[in-house]
């Protein structure tokens, strides 16, 4: 396997000193354990409780680009979490490793451009986010082909952070709510041992002063937050996705990659927009399998409930809590004014076809924002799907779970009321 020069720099770099040290390396991911898969405790409110069977231990942090302010912050929450909780390991995306690598005194783990997205889904415990809102929805397309995606912690650092719950000032009691949870209060968890890490062409060996000291939840200095007290979690619905040819042939690209046959998940919306082409699209829609209309539009959006609020919401769509199980599609600029958005149960399907009658060539494709890079031919359809969440009684698979601040209640509305009035300024009067 060829790891970027970066990689081989940094390995040249570090055996062209005579000491025998863990600094400035970039370690490959496949070096580190397996990932925890925690359970979520449904409480007497409205939010889950986050439940560790073990401390987590592989933590990954996504920034914000083009910030410097982000990635001093970045450097200072990482230095903190490796000193205050020996187990951890820090993974980073492979730009963000490369250029910060050498100004922390501990390894750290990323995977090759070519490997990403799909390396993350076995390997990462919890993930922080430090950014706005379209750093999470990118934190949230690494795992866009993974049914689990790890716990969410987001600090706002961007120009909205209406999805973001805490201030970076926040951020010790913030990760240290987040690694507790599960603990009971007189747990003494058995250390923890690092897999050895195999030597190979961009990946240093490991050394006697890598070696983690005590681990676990019995390492961690203060009082436990008992079995009682996990972190509050908002399960967020996602969406399935799939983009199918005329004769019905699956051909979804996923970030480069193509996975035939599975669909990808989306936190916000799906947009499927005329692009540059002057004359309207003539879209086909199906609830269900059955025919609603042809849609004469710029575009339409298919979106979750927390998607409600972005797009969708600037389109003329209504605002949804998310808790709520629904779909919305909303038109964008709609020749007919009777065409209004719809709120549908999160159990219907919804295909949408691009009409024999439509006069373009191909209609743009947008997971979240960002441009599939193939567009939707006459005779193309693209199929939506709704996650389900809920297996049972304290079983709870798929969704994006992101880590609230604890309130007495345990009731998710009172930060998204909160954002409505101080993010999104709802119903706030002209000239104030």
């Amino acid at each position: 396997m060829r790891y970027p020069r970066s990689w081989r720099s940094v390995q040249f770099l570090r055996r062209s000193f005579s000491t025998s040290t863990s600094r400035y390396e970039i370690r490959h991911l496949d070096a580190l354990p397996q990932r925890l898969l925690p359970k979520y405790r449904e409480t007497r409110g409205e939010l889950l409780s986050l439940q560790w069977p073990a401390p987590p231990r592989n933590v990954l942090l996504v920034r914000k680009d083009c910030a410097p302010t982000v990635t001093d912050s970045l450097i200072e929450f990482a230095n903190h979490i490796t000193s205050t909780y020996p187990s951890i390991a820090v993974i980073l995306e492979p730009k963000t490793a490369a250029e910060i690598h050498d100004s922390l005194s501990y390894p750290v783990y990323a995977a090759p451009s070519e490997e990403t997205p799909v390396a993350y889904h076995d390997k990462v415990d919890v993930t922080v986010t430090l950014g706005g809102d379209g750093t999470i929805l990118h934190a949230s397309s690494l795992f866009a082909t993974c049914p689990n995606v790890p716990p969410v912690l987001s600090f706002s650092m961007g120009s909205l952070g209406f999805l973001s719950e805490w201030k970076f000032s926040e951020f010790k009691r913030a990760f240290r709510e987040v690694y507790m949870s599960g603990a009971g209060g007189g747990d003494r968890t058995a250390v923890l041992e690092k897999k050895p890490i195999s030597t190979g062409e961009g990946m240093a060996p490991d050394t006697p002063e890598s070696e983690p000291g005590p681990t676990g939840w019995s390492s961690v200095r203060g009082q436990s937050m008992g079995t009682t007290r996990g972190a509050p979690i908002l399960m967020r619905n996602r969406l399935k996705v799939g983009l199918f040819t005329a004769d019905g042939q699956e051909t979804t690209p996923v970030r480069g990659k193509t996975d035939h046959g599975e669909g990808v998940y989306v936190m916000n919306e799906l947009l499927i927009h005329r692009g540059k082409e002057p004359h309207l699209a003539i879209v086909d829609v199906y609830l269900g399998g059955r025919f609603l209309t042809e849609a004469v539009v710029d575009g339409i959006i298919i979106s979750t409930p927390t998607g409600s609020t972005a797009y969708s919401l600037s389109s003329g769509g209504s605002i949804v809590h998310p808790l709520v199980p629904s779909t919305l599609l909303t038109p964008i600029c709609a020749r007919s004014l009777s065409f209004r958005p719809l709120v549908l149960p999160w159990s219907t399907p919804i295909t949408l076809r691009l009409s024999e009658k439509n006069r373009g060539r191909e209609l743009e494709v947008s997971l979240d924002g960002v441009n599939l890079g193939q567009g939707m031919a006459v005779g193309m359809e693209v199929r939506v799907w709704n996650e389900d969440m809920r297996h049972g009684k304290n079983e709870w698979q798929g969704g994006v779970p992101s880590v609230m601040r604890r309130s007495m209640g345990g009731e998710a509305h009172e930060a998204w009321v909160g954002g409505l009035n101080g993010l999104l300024k709802f119903n706030y009067p002209f000239g104030e």
